[in-house]
């Protein structure tokens, strides 16, 4: 198991550091890009709250592999970064499903 979460970790370090954008940015990226793929897989509407839910959980556990890795001086520090993590992981792939629950109208072709 923690070979495997090493090398995970390994690799998102990787593509942080090959890759000309910020952290957080990847997590939006990610997170919405996921989403998206989850929605288009399961063939569910972007309203639906299964594949937000399951991005949810890929993040959580995402971040429980980080807080496995790695050991921060500050575990308030850490756990601050990892929620944050989660927050910018979900927050666009968020806002859309709330909009098509609340506007369904927006996302329709005239």
């Amino acid at each position: 198991m923690f070979e495997s979460a090493s090398a995970w970790h390994e690799t998102k370090l990787f593509v942080e550091h090959l890759v000309a954008i910020s952290h957080d940015t990847l997590h939006l990226i990610a997170g919405t890009a996921l989403w998206l793929a989850l929605c288009m897989l399961t063939r569910r509407s972007i309203a639906d709250l299964r594949p937000i839910a399951l991005v949810l959980a890929v993040a959580v556990l995402n971040e429980a592999v980080d807080l496995w890795v790695e050991l921060w001086p500050s575990p308030g520090q850490q756990l601050g970064e990892g929620a944050r993590d989660i927050f910018a992981t979900i927050a666009i792939p968020l806002l859309f499903v709330i909009a098509a629950r609340v506007r369904p109208s927006l996302f329709r072709l005239r």
